[in-house]
């Protein structure tokens, strides 16, 4: 016997291309706010289709997006059930929501890059795009029509962003990551580094203020922090990203790479999301997602950003256009929560007054017209088959850690190796790797390698790696 089915859904019309989407979303909306409880059988595809007046199709279609998201999972000869997932707690009313303290750091310290050696001809280098792709006759004209735009009366200066801009941001992560954001939301920064460094300046308090990052993680992040003065609390991740279960409740500040942990490449998975949000709402914590490279993913849907299911105005949402154009562009955002705006915007004034205005009018225009979106679509091709020709032709004694998306895999060392004594021998045949352990922060020992394959051709690919199997 099917299973009663008393939802209220409101779908569109027939003919009007939006019921899947509808579908999906006042399904998910309604797991997440309990209205669908964990472990509650839903009605087959074909009764959801009979009930609503659509057709098998779209009702099969959209039990899959919840499947790939994690909100449901199928039992053999059962039937869908929804998953056991956290749902979110409602909103705060206006004026109830805990506010943290705005100012900047002190007890700064300052560590410098490593000098690079001459680079390797077979370069497997970390976080670098292809370039050779990237329509630069079109940024030209772009950019060309802003120099114009420049000499006109009245060209913006406002150190939040050109509000063309703002508005060109806030529909591409609406549309590539169904992050619900307004212009007046966005903060454009010089790149994902400012962006750290900024929120750093506002939401430390120079008293060691303590901040959990993941172990592994980005070095650039991790230093901004130490030099406003916090105090940071690596912990290690796993399969599932973050172990949300180990943050101490003392923590004020929560970094994370959920989407695509950095550098294993694991997703965070949707009840750890969940846990997450609760544990800052509980401690009056923020988190901050590094989405760094969120445009590439190769199977499946990613899931949600912690900011599109965010309800308690606790997570600040860092993008990029490093991964996505060219790095010397400079250009990123960071998607804040209101109540933090302008203490970010004042930070911004006295960090750099205002982002270039060239590139960002030219940025604005090159999404606002769908060359962003192009491209991106080319790249995940070339991308996609780069890492199929990377992950093929590994080694046997290297173990690929499960990845699908960005431009990078980590693989674990099967035998005793040391993995500096591997890259060390690499570079002898002229073949330049990095190690996992280079992200680590204190005694933990993970021997592995990373490999980028954003910069690097496929034939280098190839080459490389035969040289690499021959150590």
């Amino acid at each position: 016997m099917e299973p009663l089915f008393e939802l209220p859904l409101r779908l569109p019309t027939r003919g009007s291309h939006q019921i899947l989407r509808a579908l999906h979303q006042q399904l998910r909306a309604a797991i997440l706010d309990g209205r669908l409880r964990p472990g509650l059988r839903l009605p087959s595809t074909r009764a959801l289709a009979s009930s609503q007046g659509i057709s098998r199709n779209t009702a099969v279609a959209a039990y899959d997006l919840l499947l790939s998201e994690g909100y449901v999972s199928m039992r053999r000869g059962s039937g869908c059930y929804v998953a056991d997932v956290i749902t979110r707690p409602a909103a705060p009313r206006a004026g109830n929501a805990k506010r943290l303290p705005n100012s900047f750091w002190r007890n700064r310290r300052v560590s410098l890059a490593p000098i690079a050696h001459e680079p390797p001809r077979h370069w497997f280098r970390c976080g670098i795009p292809e370039t050779g792709s990237f329509p630069f006759d079109i940024w030209r004209r772009l950019s060309n029509r802003a120099v114009r735009a420049l000499s006109k009366p009245g060209a913006s200066r406002d150190p939040q962003g050109l509000p063309s801009l703002r508005t060109a941001i806030a529909k591409h992560v609406s549309v590539s990551r169904a992050v619900a954001c307004r212009p007046q939301d966005v903060l454009v920064t010089s790149g994902a580094q400012q962006a750290f460094d900024l929120l750093a300046r506002v939401l430390t308090s120079g008293r060691q203020t303590p901040v959990v990052v993941e172990n592994p993680s980005y070095p650039p992040m991790r230093a901004v922090f130490e030099a406003a003065g916090a105090k940071l609390i690596p912990i290690p991740v796993d399969e599932e990203g973050l172990p949300v279960n180990r943050l101490p409740s003392q923590a004020r500040i929560v970094c994370v790479t959920p989407s695509h942990q950095f550098p294993l490449g694991s997703a965070m998975s949707m009840a750890r999301r969940m846990t997450l949000l609760e544990f800052a709402r509980e401690n009056n914590a923020v988190v901050i997602e590094d989405d760094y490279d969120c445009e590439f993913r190769y199977d499946g849907r990613p899931l949600d950003a912690l900011q599109t299911i965010d309800r308690q105005e606790s997570v600040f949402y860092v993008g990029t256009f490093s991964k996505s154009m060219f790095p010397e562009l400079r250009l990123g955002f960071i998607v804040a929560p209101p109540w933090a705006m302008d203490a970010l915007i004042a930070a911004k004034q006295h960090s750099d007054l205002l982002s270039p205005f060239i590139n960002q009018h030219a940025l604005a225009a090159f999404i606002a017209d769908g060359h962003l979106a192009r491209h991106i679509r080319k790249m995940r091709s070339i991308y996609n088959q780069r890492r199929r020709l990377l992950l093929d032709g590994l080694p046997s004694w290297l173990h690929p850690i499960p990845s699908f998306a960005g431009l990078h895999i980590a693989a674990l060392i099967r035998n005793s190796k040391s993995a500096d004594e591997i890259v060390e021998r690499a570079r002898d045949v002229d073949v330049g790797i990095g190690t996992v352990g280079r992200y680590c922060v204190g005694k933990l020992d993970l021997q592995g390698l990373v490999f980028g394959y954003g910069g690097i051709t496929e034939r280098s690919i190839a080459e490389g790696l035969k040289r690499l199997s021959q150590l």
